[in-house]
C-alpha cells in the first residue's frame, strides 16, 4: 500500500507571515546581489541584467516582466497561486526600493556574496513555494514542470540559468559571471533537493 502524502491547509495568518519571511529575505538577496554588482538566474536574472543595461530601478523592470507569466499561472496553476505570487512580485518589487535605504554594505567578498545571495534566494523561494506562490516568471514555469512530468522544478531552473549564463558572458566581465553563475547553482541545488511535492503539499 502506498502512502499518502496528506495536504497542509494553511491560514491566512500561516500565508501572511510565510509571504512576508520569503519576500523580505527575497529583497535583502536581491540588494546584496547589486550590491556586489553580480547577477542571478531565472525571471530575476533577466530584469538584473535589463536594470544594469538600461538605468530602469530592478523593481519597476521585476514587476513588468513578470507580467505575462500570471497569465499562464491563472490558467494552470489556480487562482489562488497567482494572486499570491503576483502579491509577492509586487511587494518583491516596493521592498528593493526600500531596503537600500536601511542598509548599506561597505564591503562584500564577491564569492561570499554570490553564496549567501544564492542560499538566501534559495529559502525566500522555499517558503514561497510552501505557501503555493512564487516570485512568477521562471517559478510558474518549472513548477507546472514538476507538477504534470515529476522533473524536478530545480533542475528545471537550472536549464534555464545555464543558457541565460552563456549570453552573459557575451555581456559582464568573465569574473562577475562566473561568482553569479556559483550563487545561482547554490539556489537551484536548494530547490532541487528540498521543494518534493512528495513530501510537502500545501493549499
Amino acid at each position: 500500500m502506498t502512502d499518502q502524502i496528506p495536504k497542509t491547509t494553511h491560514s491566512l495568518l500561516d500565508d501572511v507571515q510565510g509571504i512576508s519571511l520569503g519576500v523580505f529575505l527575497a529583497g535583502i538577496s536581491v540588494h546584496l546581489l547589486t550590491t556586489v554588482g553580480l547577477i542571478t538566474g531565472q525571471t530575476a536574472g533577466i530584469a538584473v541584467i535589463i536594470s544594469y543595461l538600461s538605468g530602469y530601478s530592478f523593481g519597476l523592470v521585476f514587476f513588468l516582466v513578470n507580467i505575462p507569466f500570471y497569465v499562464l499561472a491563472w490558467k494552470r496553476l489556480g487562482k489562488m497561486f497567482t494572486i499570491k505570487s503576483l502579491i509577492s512580485v509586487t511587494l518583491l518589487s516596493i521592498l528593493t526600493t526600500i531596503i537600500p535605504l536601511g542598509m548599506v554594505f561597505t564591503y562584500i567578498d564577491p564569492l561570499l556574496g554570490a553564496l549567501t545571495c544564492g542560499a538566501l534566494t534559495g529559502v525566500a523561494l522555499l517558503v514561497l513555494f510552501r505557501h503555493n506562490g512564487s516570485l512568477g516568471g521562471l517559478g510558474v514555469v518549472a513548477l507546472l514542470i514538476q507538477d504534470t512530468t515529476g522533473f524536478r522544478a530545480g533542475w528545471v531552473q537550472l536549464i534555464f540559468d545555464a543558457c541565460l549564463f552563456g549570453l552573459a558572458f557575451f555581456i559582464f566581465d568573465t569574473a562577475i559571471v562566473i561568482y553569479s553563475l556559483i550563487g545561482a547553482v547554490t539556489l537551484n541545488l536548494i530547490i532541487a533537493f528540498n521543494h518534493r511535492r512528495d513530501r510537502y503539499i500545501a493549499t
